[in-house]
């Protein structure tokens, strides 16, 4: 039996929203797209039920004339040749060759219609993919380590744990009318590389002695996000063990949907309970809904390597490695794609691997194989040693499709990714983030460099313009500095001069900076009023 909420007995303290999502759960959309709306047309869609498309992982692209955006669920970002070949092929025949890799290691097509999506569905299906609750008010794909499996910095293998959480929470009734959008994040590697600080729910690789046996599992995070109020998630002082990640997963995801806030849309998300409630009380909470679970025990997180994988590394099976290519802002073709899955079954194991930095992995080369590899044609624009701008910058998709973003943002960021390339030569790579609108899905606030679009009026009218923020980074666990969001400049920069206006503030790094000093380190030590006193100076001779 599907779950009668709670709060439907205070109607008066719900948004607007919350009363179309009581009369019709997002779910009834899917089978409502298929029997009507994909027969007769755009036009016969109401605006209640265009906004519960997002339970189908479907959105309406810009100018909301009929264009559809769809994201598919790869869950942990891994998937099977056959799989990438599916999604090629719906890009070509629906999509106008257009992909997408997001920074939540989903695909994204463009350009769909209404009449499109019972095939995509059924085709999806048949691959074993799906493209329900990758949006709306639920849990969404789960991010994790895209390595998961043959990864030598990694406590054990939680690809299995993945598919179990979603398999529990897609589809599933009880859990489809949250609050807000819920994100999870599940890693066992050391390096942070599932990005556990900003999501709803993370677990992080842990050990602990229990009854004298030193046992792997995870420790808990909860309550992190984005969007225009970020909150890092907190710690919780317990201990799950992997057969337990399920029973606690659902547990948090239950807090969130009985107690989570539902009057105000932008002040909604888990974070916000989380913040109002603390980690002590949320715990006792949860101890609550799930019983007895341990005090943390030893965290096992060194490091973070901001889900960067490119180049040739070893895997943790003798005589394997995996490659890392380089998708420029996460954006390839059909034809792409496919070539790339003929790669990972020619010379690999069969299986593409999507990360949070929107770019692919090719894993299982044996060694011999590899020089063969790295001479395919295809991997000249994929390329695993990119150039070091255009390979540490990242993109949210921008006004090119998204109602929300104010300006255009991936042919910007590649743009003056190619320029910072062509004028600055630096060992150190720098990550910067393009984000079209405050909403951040391009995660601006974890960069060393994030810039957030914006609009200026000039006397020729309306440009596209930039803020900046300076020296964010994630945490390296109990053992290291703590996650720290980008702290903003003052000081818009027009959309055609960020490229030189970067320049120059790079240019700062590279004359002060002390040996092997990153760019966060860098930002701690001279300070943030030391690059605004920099940027403030830059701008004055623009």
């Amino acid at each position: 039996m599907a779950y009668e909420p709670l709060w439907s007995a205070a109607p008066e303290k719900l948004n607007k929203f919350e009363f179309v999502k009581l009369q019709k759960d997002g779910l009834d959309v899917i089978r409502t797209i298929i029997e009507k709306y994909a027969l007769e047309g755009y036009s016969s869609i109401p605006a209640d039920d265009l906004d519960l498309f997002k339970w189908a992982g479907v959105y309406q692209q810009k100018p909301r004339e009929g264009h559809f955006m769809m994201r598919v669920r790869i869950n942990t970002g891994i998937m099977t040749s056959d799989q990438a070949r599916t999604l090629a092929e719906i890009a070509r025949r629906y999509g106008r060759n257009l992909i997408d890799v997001t920074t939540r290691q989903a695909i994204q097509f463009h350009w769909l219609t209404v009449e499109h999506l019972p095939d995509i569905f059924k085709r999806l299906e048949a691959a074993g993919l799906y493209s329900f609750e990758a949006c709306g008010d639920c849990p969404r794909t789960i991010v994790g380590n895209p390595l998961a499996g043959i990864d030598k910095d990694e406590l054990f293998d939680t690809t299995g744990i993945v598919g179990q959480l979603n398999d529990f929470f897609m589809l599933n009734r009880d859990f489809s009318n949250l609050p807000r959008k819920f994100k999870i994040s599940v890693s066992a590697n050391k390096y942070n590389n599932a990005q556990a600080e900003i999501n709803d729910l993370a677990f992080t690789p842990a050990v602990k002695v229990i009854d004298g046996t030193l046992t792997q599992g995870f420790h808990l995070m909860v309550g992190g996000g984005l969007s225009a109020k970020p909150h890092l998630a907190q710690k919780l002082d317990v201990f799950v063990k992997p057969e337990e990640a399920l029973k606690v997963a659902a547990g948090v995801v239950t807090l969130f949907r009985d107690y989570g806030y539902r009057e105000k849309r932008h002040h909604a998300r888990l974070k916000f309970l989380v913040a109002d409630w603390g980690a002590e009380k949320f715990k006792a909470k949860l101890i609550e809904a799930v019983g007895e679970l341990p005090s943390r025990g030893e965290d096992q997180t060194v490091g973070w390597q901001a889900a960067y994988f490119d180049g040739v590394h070893p895997q943790i099976q003798e005589g394997l490695s995996y490659v890392g290519l380089n998708v420029p802002v996460g954006r390839l073709s059909s034809d792409e794609l496919e070539q790339l899955a003929g790669l990972a079954d020619q010379y690999g194991e069969g299986k593409l691997r999507t990360t949070m930095t929107q770019n692919i992995i090719i894993s299982g080369v044996p060694d011999d194989k590899l020089e063969a590899l790295l001479d395919a044609p295809v991997l000249q624009r994929l390329s695993p040693t990119a150039k070091n701008f255009i390979s540490r910058t990242v993109a949210c998709t921008g006004n090119e499709f998204c109602n929300l973003a104010l300006v255009e943002t991936k042919q910007r960021a590649v743009s003056v990714a190619a320029y910072l390339d062509e004028h600055i030569h630096l060992d150190e790579k720098l990550r910067i983030h393009f984000v079209g609108c405050p909403n951040a899905c391009g995660q601006k606030q974890v960069a060393d460099i994030g810039l957030q679009g914006t609009l200026i009026k000039t006397p020729e009218g309306m440009t596209d313009a930039f803020d900046i923020a300076v020296g964010g980074t994630l945490g390296c666990g109990d053992r290291g500095p703590a996650a720290e969001f980008a702290r903003p400049l003052k000081g818009r920069v027009k959309g055609d001069r960020v490229g030189p206006v970067l320049e120059q503030l790079i240019s700062f790094y590279t004359e002060q900076r002390q040996e092997q000093e990153n760019f966060y380190a860098f930002t701690n030590r001279v300070g943030v009023p030391a690059l605004q006193e920099q940027l403030t100076a830059i701008l004055e001779t623009e």
